[in-house]
């Protein structure tokens, strides 16, 4: 599936954003986002600038390895890094319940909250990923409390996969944030989107 894809991650310009490969100057951007309390609601914890290193480090690797790594979103007008948005392959520690499996996952910059980037930026690379990289299926999860990514979810015309909902291995056990949904999307619900 994935292991034959490489440099899969085309620079993409909409009339506002930007859809792009990491570069090292998206390193600041990233660190000031994951620092950010209201970003990071529904993550354990705001995340160190060590701790964004290595996410930083973790996405040039994916980016290299599998062709993607849920690029940089930015704004076209004025080169502003607001967020990443894409598709990605998830490598925890331990597989998921649904794995192998390719994410279509997001996190923004509060400024760019309520301004349907997400949608934007995702529907687009949907689109690549169903129609350039032939993948079957697209999945995406979040907590069962993050009301926010879940509505994107639906927007995006996503199925819940009440079956496929499960603990992340990565929370621990108790906390609020470790029972997670599962939304599907295949590349003939897509179609059908598409052409109505």
């Amino acid at each position: 599936m994935i292991e034959d894809v490489i440099d899969k991650s085309p620079r993409i310009e909409t009339e506002r954003l930007v859809l792009r490969k990491w570069e090292s100057r998206d390193l600041e951007g990233l660190v000031e986002m994951n620092a950010d309390p209201k970003v990071m609601e529904f993550f354990p914890a705001v995340m160190s600038r060590p701790d964004s290193e290595r996410m930083f480090e973790r996405l040039l690797l994916k980016q290299e390895k599998f062709g993607f790594g849920t690029p940089v979103v930015e704004e076209r007008a004025t080169g502003r890094f607001l967020g990443l948005c894409g598709l990605g392959v998830p490598t925890y520690p331990e597989p998921l319940p649904f794995d192998p499996c390719v994410e279509i996952g997001w996190r923004l910059i509060p400024d760019a909250w309520g301004r349907g980037v997400a949608q934007e930026a995702a529907r687009i690379w949907l689109r690549f990923g169903f129609e350039t990289l032939q993948l079957n299926e697209v999945v995406s999860f979040t907590s069962r409390i993050n009301w926010r990514s879940e509505k994107v979810m639906l927007r995006l015309g996503m199925l819940r996969d009440a079956s496929g909902d499960f603990d992340h291995p990565l929370i621990e056990d108790g906390h609020p944030l470790k029972p997670h949904v599962l939304y599907r999307l295949s590349k003939d619900q897509f179609r059908e989107q598409e052409h109505g």
